[in-house]
């Protein structure tokens, strides 16, 4: 004895695996959006706003989203990034600062004689 489904009962079991599920994601977007208030007797005291959007990057770009090439945190660059270069300057520009309160010339008076021995 055999016992067959009924025809109009087919069943397909379609499985995707995690890089298909990615690959469409990144391909079309994905935006996940919420708000967090907390409240004390209607007084609203926190509002929090999420926003998160996966995309892939040229994604992104049809989107009018490209903040990433205008960021200089983002940029990728020979030598020093510009946060290191920032750092040096106001590290210059202390030790100028620092001699200059303490009564010693700063290093770029030092490079000319003063005015007294010209």
């Amino acid at each position: 004895m055999s016992i067959q489904a009924p025809h109009g009962a087919n069943h397909s079991i379609h499985s995707a695996t995690l890089a298909d599920v990615l690959e469409r994601v990144l391909d079309k977007g994905l935006v996940i959006a919420g708000d967090i208030k907390i409240k004390l007797v209607d007084i609203e005291l926190l509002t929090i706003q999420i926003r998160l959007v996966v995309a892939s990057v040229e994604k992104a770009r049809e989107m009018g989203m490209d903040w990433w090439t205008t960021n200089p945190d983002f940029r990728s660059q020979l030598g020093q990034s510009t946060a290191e270069k920032e750092l040096a300057e106001l590290k210059e520009r202390l030790a100028r600062l620092e001699s200059r309160s303490l009564g010693e010339p700063s290093p770029a008076v030092c490079s000319s004689p003063p005015l007294n021995e010209r």
